[in-house]
């Protein structure tokens, strides 16, 4: 089962390479940099909700 925290971490790595694409395609290393940062904090909100998961299913 799919929780919260898998689900936003997705969304914010998806959010991070647009924003990390759009930095690029303008040539703005601020938005490029943002970009990054919001989809390392998607991969690590991921994670932490399938560290979660995994402990509610062995409950």
């Amino acid at each position: 089962m799919v929780n919260k925290d898998q689900i936003a971490g997705v969304a914010k790595q998806v959010k991070g390479s647009v924003k990390k694409a759009a930095g690029k395609a303008t040539g703005n290393r601020r938005v490029q940099a943002e970009g990054s940062a919001d989809k390392i904090a998607g991969k690590l909100q991921k994670a932490y909700g399938d560290v979660k998961d995994k402990v509610r299913k062995a409950l």
